[in-house]
């Protein structure tokens, strides 16, 4: 019986997490900001994914635009090409030059990225897409990068993801997409850790070297005692056939 109640209250938790799960989805189907993998630090380069989710149940999403604030001074950036979209990557020229970690002034950034779908293609209902960008240096000075998005559907109908989270972390009703910032890497620490690689390996190939010799060594000596061994039993052999025969004459 007791058997039955656990079974029962386990069909009954996982139902209630699953519909959790559930109404979260729902919930946050909006345009994000995504990283997998190492998330890209202060002053380095990175890999961001935008998931664009269709949120219209009868027009397809046909036009993704991302904004990149001149501030953060990002001067390249890439995008990753998908079949059936076209993507431009516009740079402006900055109002004031922005100085980058390692001291380059950038005076041209990206400032907009825009995939548009061709003929035939879109998100459909339930579908949603990811737009994958790289680049950088990214900005030393913020915590977070921001990304004001626009979503075009079929007919002109447009939906905006431009609004900031506040202080309180509580969610928008279109947040904009946004992806925190690591802490600086250390190139001196950097540094240390490939140099103390670098002696780990030589240490390592000197040991192997060593154990090399010495098994090669030992190989010579048990090879030398096989033949002096295999030598004494020929001549032990050879000893009494050569007294049997002298005895017979």
């Amino acid at each position: 019986m007791s058997h039955h109640v656990f079974r029962r209250a386990g069909v009954l938790a996982a139902t209630v997490a699953a519909t959790g799960l559930l109404g979260a989805g729902i919930a946050s189907a909006h345009v994000t900001a995504n990283v997998y993998g190492t998330q890209p630090a202060k002053g380095g380069y990175g890999t961001i994914f935008f998931r664009v989710p269709n949120e219209d149940a009868k027009l397809g999403t046909i036009k993704v635009e991302v904004d990149v604030k001149p501030d953060y001074g990002i001067g390249n950036i890439r995008t990753k090409p998908i079949p059936g979209w076209t993507a431009e990557v516009t740079k402006s020229k900055l109002p004031r030059p922005v100085t980058t970690a390692s001291g380059t002034k950038v005076t041209e950034a990206v400032t907009k990225i825009v995939w548009t779908a061709q003929p035939g293609t879109k998100i459909g209902l339930t579908e949603f897409q990811e737009f994958e960008i790289s680049g950088g240096p990214l900005p030393s000075n913020v915590d977070q990068l921001e990304f004001p998005a626009i979503q075009t559907y079929e007919g002109g109908k447009v939906v905006d993801w431009n609004q900031p989270t506040p202080p309180s972390g509580e969610e928008p009703e279109h947040p904009a997409p946004t992806i925190k910032l690591a802490a600086a890497e250390s190139s001196e620490h950097g540094g240390h850790a490939q140099t103390t690689a670098a002696g780990e390996s030589t240490e390592a190939a000197a040991s192997s070297d060593n154990t090399a010799r010495w098994l090669g060594g030992a190989g010579l000596v048990v090879g030398a005692l096989g033949l002096g061994v295999g030598a004494g039993a020929v001549l032990r052999s050879r000893r009494p056939a050569a007294g049997k025969t002298e005895g017979t004459k």
